[in-house]
């Protein structure tokens, strides 16, 4: 059984979610070598039958949020690097791919670290809110209007104040 555990893990969306938590593939690399120890040394501590996904993910929040509270009472804050490289042969279409994928990032940025995890859960990696809530151990319905909330800032943080756009 924990050899398929093992193999399950190499399956998950580990890496994505810690890449959207951390927006550095050397930092969501490390995140997720880190969950990986952690819930291998902790693997008496997962109730079969629950949902492995579920547990990682949380593992990988409490782990980044250990993190930022480190590294904001050291003083010290990570940048965004840039997103990466962009296949294809038209350098306006590239351009404009990097200044969209940056204004996005800056906006998560400007986010709640709980408001970024809901994004990335639901919005990114597709979990459904019942999957988000288990997750996150918390009601469907705080899920719900975290979400909500989350998307209002994002949408604020891209486009400016805008009249009508609700601040929480």
């Amino acid at each position: 059984m924990r050899d398929d555990i093992r193999q399950q893990m190499v399956a998950l969306r580990l890496r994505r979610f810690a890449y959207v938590l951390t927006r550095d593939l050397e930092l969501a690399d490390d995140l997720v070598q880190d969950v990986c120890l952690r819930a291998l040394d902790r693997i008496a501590q997962w109730e079969e039958g629950t949902r492995l996904d579920s547990w990682l993910f949380r593992i990988a929040q409490n782990i980044w949020f250990d993190r930022l509270r480190s590294l904001k009472s050291r003083g010290q804050m990570e940048t965004i690097d840039d997103g990466g490289e962009f296949m294809g042969e038209d350098g306006r279409d590239i351009a404009e791919s990097r200044l969209a994928l940056s204004d996005i990032a800056n906006a998560l940025e400007k986010l709640s670290p709980e408001q970024q995890v809901l994004i990335a859960l639901v919005c990114i990696d597709g979990l459904s809110y019942k999957e988000a809530a288990d997750t996150l151990q918390v009601p469907i319905g705080t899920v719900m209007s975290r979400l909500a909330r989350a998307r209002q800032a994002l949408f604020a943080a891209m486009h400016g104040d805008m009249a009508g756009v609700k601040k929480n």
